[in-house]
């Protein structure tokens, strides 16, 4: 085990330590419906502090078509390589290890709308939501950071590959931090988004450290 596979467990229990709490630490209704939530003083604090932008909750809604393209880029090359070597064994391992890592953050996406913690601090359209952990936070704090990893490999020209981790980098922060701002998240709903984001990238990029062996370059 390297120290990124062992930092990866660190936020995983991390993840589930604060999942609990939000069951017993300081729950009280102050959602929409009179709905509980856990850590209520400070989630409060920070909802009134930041108030509510749906501006940006829109935006950050639309803008999240970017992962999900970056995702299917990948899934293109992986598809190209499965075509010209005729073997899924001959398919770059980190690029299907990237596969794997697209397949967790779906699994925990449906496993947290089936078990629900927190509901969102305001209505969406009349309607009462699951916020826990922020599904938003979670996909653009996995698929972003990996997607670097894979430029940083892959792309031969220098100053392309500069550019394009600045650009994702820049694109990341904002819509970590707009999302946090817009007020359609408690407070812990973004701060569990890391966490589990944390760790399944850490755990992939662990994972992609043992392989020994770089991903081939494209131009």
């Amino acid at each position: 085990m390297n120290k990124k596979t062992a930092t990866a467990i660190c936020f995983f229990v991390l993840f589930l330590a604060l999942t609990a709490m939000l069951h017993f630490v300081d729950v009280q209704p102050i959602g929409p419906n009179d709905s509980s939530v856990g850590f209520a003083s400070v989630n409060g604090a920070f909802h009134n502090m930041t108030g509510e932008n749906l501006f940006l909750y829109e935006l950050t809604d639309i803008l999240e078509i970017i992962p999900f393209l970056a995702v299917l880029c990948f899934a293109v090359i992986g598809l190209i390589q499965l075509i010209k070597r005729k073997s899924l064994l001959k398919v770059d391992p980190d690029i299907l290890l990237l596969g794997c890592l697209y397949v967790a953050v779906g699994i925990v996406f449906v496993f947290f709308e089936l078990y629900e913690v927190n509901y969102r601090p305001i209505l969406i359209e009349g309607v009462l939501e699951t916020s826990y952990p922020s599904s938003t936070t979670m996909l653009i704090l996995t698929v972003m950071p990996s997607a670097t990893m894979q430029m940083q490999k892959r792309i031969k020209n220098r100053t392309l590959m500069i550019c394009s981790v600045v650009l994702c980098s820049v694109y990341t922060v904002f819509m970590v931090l707009a999302r946090l701002i817009s007020g359609v998240h408690w407070l812990t709903d973004i701060t569990g988004g890391i966490l589990i984001s944390a760790a399944l990238v850490l755990l992939y990029a662990g994972l992609c450290d043992n392989l020994g062996k770089p991903g081939r370059r494209f131009k």
